[in-house]
């Protein structure tokens, strides 16, 4: 059954520290003033905010056992574990909180990777996880600027840190991620051919 938004917020919040539940508001926050800026849906963009990291904080067994007891993408149990929750946190928007919106599930699953063709809601929020008013890592200042700029180059600035972070640990990189970074240098570089403008932020006033 679909959750009223107050019962959906006690829920998720109880599902992880008090740290990250700060973190989740920051990413409410900033999922509201980009979808105001970029012109999607701020009740959408929040909504898939406040539930993107419901199982960041599962025990990892439990998140390997819903992704192979229910058909999601198993790939991902080749990669990384923080990669999981993204994956889970979408199953468990669909399955436990009854969001039917498949764009907000969307959302909720590519968070962490992204992917080819994102949609608008999946970069913001995905864009909004990297630049919440908590965040406080080397380059995120960067992101933040080119977050005012367009969607796309606030998330290749993003991706560019993760992947720089993933190569200096030697850690694996899921190829979701490079995908969904060539993806956003093509569709710059169609705009620019286009001769279109950069998105502008709309003057809403106030």
């Amino acid at each position: 059954m679909r959750l009223k938004r107050e019962e959906l917020i006690e829920h998720v919040s109880s599902q992880m520290p008090a740290r990250r539940w700060r973190h989740t508001l920051g990413v409410m926050q900033s999922a509201i003033e980009l979808a105001e800026r970029y012109g999607a849906d701020p009740a959408r963009a929040e909504l898939a905010a406040i539930i993107h990291d419901v199982a960041k904080y599962w025990p990892v067994q439990r998140q390997a056992a819903v992704i192979a007891d229910n058909g999601l993408d198993a790939d991902l149990l080749n990669y990384d574990a923080p990669m999981w929750h993204s994956e889970v946190g979408a199953y468990v928007a669909e399955h436990e909180y009854g969001i039917e919106d498949r764009e907000v599930i969307d959302a909720i699953r590519y968070h962490t990777s992204g992917r080819e063709n994102m949609t608008l809601l999946d970069k913001i929020v995905c864009l909004a996880d990297y630049i919440e008013p908590g965040r406080d890592f080397p380059g995120v200042d960067l992101i933040r600027e080119k977050a005012q700029l367009s969607l796309e180059e606030g998330l290749i600035a993003g991706f560019d840190s993760t992947l720089r972070v993933l190569v200096e640990r030697g850690q694996t990189i899921f190829p979701t991620t490079v995908l969904a970074r060539n993806d956003l240098i093509r569709q710059l570089a169609q705009r620019e051919q286009a001769g279109q403008a950069k998105p502008v932020a709309e003057n809403r006033g106030g």
